[in-house]
């Protein structure tokens, strides 16, 4: 029986991840769970498959995780510290699905006890790549990509030799504004961005995916995971969501992974890896499809995958700066007080400020040079709203 832990429960990833473990009841034993502010949905998941210990982010939920738990013989904890704990308890496998830099530091207490950890937390790529890779490197652990294109690429190179590799050309749905004219795009609400086409997500991730955000945290994962130059990294908008990536060789083939818009897939192939075994997922019909599409983005309409390759060729921090910037500037669009469009220019004069003040990113990614820059972003964006206001 393996033990596993599944970090950010709650969510959509976290959701299916707890679908195919329910599954299987007799093949797993549940050590910890983690969430937010689902208080009724984390107690039940951890009554449901029996864990060790439930953790909420909040300490104020405390009391109500408590009492949602009580009888359960399951502990309830909160906070960042109780996260950070439950991160070090022995697990085979670990889910890690927290959104934003907070999913850091539990993903490298899981690498420290020589788990697997299944990473569907991008933001720790982009922000401290090196420092992860490292981590895993000195305790003998791994990393297995859970995002559905990087999955996609690490399938496609079973087998292959990386110095074959030309290119790495990652698809993109496009969100909920591929088709959108430009001069309309100023005025997206977030209803509109939180709406996707194709995939069932949260609302974060969602609008990040209308922004193309989502695909420029991607494009920087791709860097730090696989090793490659970010002129070997490709993006192109394939509205159907079903080829999520392709690896190209020097013998001029491509590589593709074709699959149904489904994150169990994914999550399936990690939580299984190295065998493959039956999922409950769509088996595509190709003749019904018709025909599958593809252009290349628009940088006018996405100018956070410039920014992307931007920061990639600086390394350093600019990833933790980068991100950071990106977390703030969607908190203020959904909280009301920041324009779809701005979000992209905030980041952008975010990195400029930083880059230009005090801040060295070009320190060595360590956890605290991380902390120091994600946090200075973070207060150099509230410091751009105010201006703008």
């Amino acid at each position: 029986m393996r033990k596993v832990s599944i970090f950010g429960a709650t969510g959509s990833i976290g959701q299916n991840t707890i679908d195919l473990i329910a599954r299987d009841p007799d093949g797993y034993d549940v050590v910890a769970l983690s969430g937010g502010r689902n208080i009724v949905q984390l107690a039940h998941d951890a009554k449901r498959l029996n864990a060790d210990v439930a953790v909420t982010a909040y300490p104020e939920l405390l009391p109500d995780l408590r009492e949602a738990l009580d009888g359960s013989g399951i502990e309830a904890a909160a906070g960042k510290t109780a996260l950070t704990e439950a991160a070090s308890r022995p697990a085979d496998w670990v889910m890690s699905a927290i959104v934003g830099a907070a999913g850091l530091e539990p993903g490298l207490k899981a690498l420290e006890q020589g788990a697997t950890l299944a990473l569907a937390n991008k933001e720790s790529l982009v922000a401290a790549g090196p420092l992860l890779m490292a981590t895993a490197k000195a305790h003998n652990a791994r990393v297995l990509p859970v995002d559905s294109e990087h999955s996609a690429i690490f399938q496609g190179l079973v087998g292959e030799d990386m110095a074959a590799v030309e290119r790495i050309i990652i698809t993109a749905s496009g969100g909920a504004f591929r088709d959108w004219p430009l001069e309309k795009l100023a005025t997206a609400t977030l209803a509109e961005a939180s709406s996707h086409p194709n995939w069932d997500m949260g609302q974060r991730i969602t609008i990040d995916s209308a922004s193309m955000f989502n695909k420029a945290l991607e494009v920087i994962e791709t860097k730090e995971y696989f090793g490659v130059r970010p002129d070997q990294i490709e993006v192109v908008v394939h509205p159907e969501s079903m080829v999520h990536a392709l690896v190209g060789f020097n013998d001029g083939a491509l590589m593709a992974h074709v699959g149904a818009p489904d994150m169990r897939h994914a999550i399936g192939y990690a939580l299984h890896w190295p065998e493959r075994r039956e999922l409950p997922v769509a088996r595509l019909d190709l003749v019904a499809i018709g025909q599958l599409t593809f252009r290349a983005p628009d940088m006018q309409r996405y100018p956070a995958l410039r920014l992307a390759y931007e920061v990639m060729e600086k390394g350093g921090l600019y990833g933790a700066a980068f991100n950071a910037a990106k977390e703030r500037a969607l908190d203020h669009f959904i909280a009301g007080s920041l324009g779809f469009l701005d979000m992209a220019r905030m980041v952008e004069d975010v990195l400029d400020k930083l880059s230009a003040g005090a801040a060295d990113l070009m320190q060595p990614v360590t956890l605290a040079n991380v902390a120091t820059i994600d946090h200075l972003a973070r207060e150099q964006a509230d410091t751009l709203l105010k201006q703008r206001a």
